[in-house]
């Protein structure tokens, strides 16, 4: 009964429940296996052209602007019942705990307990504007780079290149800035502030451009970088994710090659 003399029913009070983090988790793991499910009996139904089915994936803001939003029109033309999440971020995420489908990371896996499809190379070259390296003059060595402006990543102020012999150069650099990201070492080593070691994706518009130059050209960033698509291991592998991962493989080696195909690595170096 209220203040005024009128009864209450139980069924005129408002719950409002919030899920707890074990309930979300719990949520997204059950749209997992529906999704899993979906994905079985289609495989029964044996149609190559039905493919359906949510795709979660996690990537970097940077390099999904470049090469993989550009292509999902086409793949969603091709496949119209796909749906597709996309998480930009640059952190590393625990894919199963989120409930991800893929992840692109590049470089070195630190994890064993992942599944990893190799996507595509990942050139790391070092450069610098024509302006910088008048100012400054041009390193002939590794060594030479101790004595230059260099713009390291976050704290990586540690390169390591390798010499047509094969042998292995290590060299301590720094300078006045520190960024975590590709695309800001790409703006300052155009602006002529220093060296800059990037990702053929990051400065390969302005070396083509002619705004930057290579620095040390034979000798190679070590070790080799490459690009992954990685997902939660233990399951099979829905045909929707084999479908997407195919196509962005395809379509990222022929934008490599028809932008860049001149300076990508041969197939057998490492």
């Amino acid at each position: 009964m209220t203040a005024s003399g009128q009864t209450t029913s139980l069924l005129d009070v408002k719950v409002r429940v919030t899920p707890t983090h074990e309930g979300l988790l719990f949520l997204e793991h059950a749209k997992r296996i529906l999704d899993d499910v979906e994905e079985t009996r289609n495989a029964f139904k044996g149609k190559d052209n039905d493919i359906q089915g949510r795709i979660r994936l996690t990537v970097s803001a940077a390099y999904a602007r470049l090469y993989i939003v550009p292509f999902i029109p086409e793949l969603l033309r091709r496949h119209p019942k796909l749906e597709i999440e996309i998480d930009f971020t640059d952190k590393t995420v625990d894919i199963v705990e989120q409930g991800y489908n893929i992840a692109f990371r590049m470089g070195e896996l630190q994890s064993s307990s992942i599944l990893a499809k190799r996507i595509a190379d990942n050139p790391m070259f070092l450069v610098a504007s024509p302006e910088y390296l008048s100012r400054a003059g041009e390193p002939q060595t590794p060594a030479e780079l101790a004595d230059h402006t260099c713009i390291p990543f976050a704290k990586l102020n540690h390169w390591q290149f390798k010499d047509n012999h094969g042998a292995i150069h290590n060299v301590a650099v720094n300078g006045p800035i520190k960024v975590n990201s590709g695309d800001a070492i790409d703006d300052l080593v155009q602006a002529g502030v220093g060296i800059g070691l990037g990702s053929l994706w990051h400065v390969g518009p302005a070396l083509r451009a002619g705004r930057v130059r290579r620095v040390l050209p034979s000798y190679k960033a070590w070790p080799a970088t490459r690009i992954w698509a990685v997902r939660p291991s233990g399951r099979l592998t829905p045909k929707r994710i084999k479908v997407f991962l195919d196509y962005i493989e395809k379509v990222i080696h022929t934008t490599n090659e028809k932008r860049y195909g001149d300076l990508l690595p041969s197939q057998g170096d490492e």
